[in-house]
């Protein structure tokens, strides 16, 4: 129980850096939705310019974050001699991309359709290629179990970027949706500066031979990546081009606006994956690993669902969030959003198998089918059906590589995951969800809490089938002295 433990102890860190950090940014979508009404598109311009964001940091980064991770472990390397490599690989190919995007900045800009801010993307450009440089020392305080730190400064990013938002759009009511993208690459500055130790200090050395087996470690986890956040982010950047509505940034302002309410299942699996990733390299060679999959795997779905469930049950408070009712349309994605957003973090966990044994390539192949099949709902349906179809891509492209994930990985690198136990969840968290869809339109004290009871239900099981309170830290002491009376 040891590693399960630790994952646990660096999740909670990892996660309430992510929580607490997400929360104080959600702060940011009442913010906006108030100061840009979804007839103006300016969230929209947000969600789109975002979204090419996430895209561009996975290019830019191209797989050295896990390959960092899985050379510092490798027998007779130099794990400052790989951090090194991979600080200067990242470096010199986002000092790059910034550089040409900026020297290109019109045709790029038109071709995005921002031709009349070009500025927007011009500011974007630099700040993804400080932030995916920024990426490697992150990683690296990750590998060196340096949590506190790592979420400190995350934290920190977070505080100051709310801070100036407040400034500008609240105190000063500003509306210039471009103010969003020059605070964030104030702030991304700043975290340069915060993380001065984490690149001084050791002899910055490119080992070309190091990186070419790097390399080809890396580029299929590069393939995957795209893949994945295609899955992520693709709808909201093929929407401008696919819809065909007058009302195209309204509409994906809607989408990006009520997506963030689902956004809690990011923060979970983000926060699972910055405990988890290091650990599970580090300790390749034990014996007891393969069990620890399993188990890691079940409590990951079961916190999920969890969390699933309390946001379904809660929706009529949470939906404030969005503090405009001409976006509260948009609700109706949050579940579906929220199930796809489970079914990444189910698949990331069974990603572990190819990446322990080299063969990264699985990865990129199965993401490769998930982003086709996310693709071809998005070209098919969004014509008709608008961003719900966007929602039911990114749910129907995880579930396909999610299935399909599985069952090659029992081929390959047969695991004992604990599917009955996993499964019972999965049935009992749905039959809640259909109760609360019943409860919807009760009066709202009385569905809330006929939801909450049914919560309450869900924890109950928890408890007495996988996590009794004697087995809790602290408090679990207690009810061991009374059990042994």
């Amino acid at each position: 129980m040891g590693k399960l433990e630790t994952i646990f102890k660096d999740t909670v860190i990892y996660g309430l850096s992510s929580i607490i950090g997400r929360f104080l940014n959600y702060l940011l979508v009442p913010l906006y939705t108030a100061q840009f009404s979804a007839a103006s598109g300016g969230y929209g311009i947000i969600t789109n310019l975002y979204a090419y964001v996430a895209l561009v940091l996975v290019l830019l980064t191209f797989g050295m974050e896990t390959t960092f991770f899985r050379f510092t472990n490798k027998p007779h390397t130099d794990p400052q001699t790989v951090y090194g490599t991979t600080l200067i690989s990242v470096g010199s190919v986002s000092l790059l991309f910034a550089i040409l995007v900026l020297l290109a900045l019109k045709p790029v800009s038109q071709l995005m359709g921002y031709g009349d801010h070009p500025e927007y993307v011009g500011v974007m450009a630099v700040t993804v290629a400080i932030d995916a440089f920024l990426c490697i020392p992150f990683a690296y305080l990750r590998q060196q179990k340096k949590a506190l730190k790592f979420a400190a400064l995350k934290l920190l990013n977070i505080v100051v970027s709310i801070m100036l938002n407040l400034i500008y759009f609240y105190y000063m009511d500003g509306k210039d949706v471009g103010y969003v993208f020059y605070i964030n690459l104030t702030c991304t500055a700043m975290l340069a500066v915060c993380l001065i130790t984490e690149y001084t200090g050791f002899r910055w050395k490119l080992d070309m031979k190091l990186l070419r087996t790097m390399l080809s470690y890396s580029w299929p986890i590069l393939i995957l990546g795209i893949a994945g956040i295609l899955n992520q982010t693709a709808d909201k950047m093929l929407f401008p081009y696919i819809y065909e509505g007058s009302d195209m940034r309204e509409q994906l302002g809607i989408y990006g606006a009520c997506s963030k309410i689902a956004m809690i299942m990011a923060m979970i699996t983000q926060a699972f994956r910055f405990a988890y990733e290091p650990i599970v390299f580090a300790g390749v060679k034990d014996k007891d690993q393969h069990e620890m999959y399993g188990k890691a795997m079940k409590f990951f779905i079961i916190f999920t669902l969890l969390a699933f469930l309390i946001v379904v049950a809660y929706m009529e408070i949470l939906k404030y969030i969005v503090r405009t009712p001409d976006y509260w349309v948009g609700l109706k994605v949050v579940p579906i959003v929220m199930a796809a957003e489970i079914m990444m973090g189910v698949y990331f966990n069974l990603s572990f198998w190819y990446k322990l044994i080299d063969k990264t390539i699985w990865g990129a192949v199965f993401s490769g089918i998930g982003c086709a099949v996310l693709l071809a709902v998005n070209f098919i349906f969004v014509p008709k059906y608008g961003y719900m179809a966007c929602a039911w891509g990114g749910f129907a492209g995880y579930g396909v590589a999610m299935v399909v994930s599985y069952l090659v990985g029992q081929k390959y690198y047969p695991l004992d995951y604990p599917i009955k136990d996993i499964s019972l969840y999965v049935v009992l968290a749905l039959v809640l969800y259909g109760l609360m869809r019943v409860a919807t339109g009760w009066p709202l004290i009385l569905s809330l809490a006929f939801n909450t009871l049914l919560i309450v239900g869900f924890m109950a099981v928890i408890v007495w089938r996988d996590l009794p309170l004697s087995s809790l830290p602290v408090i679990g002491r207690k009810f061991r002295k009374t059990n042994t009376k």
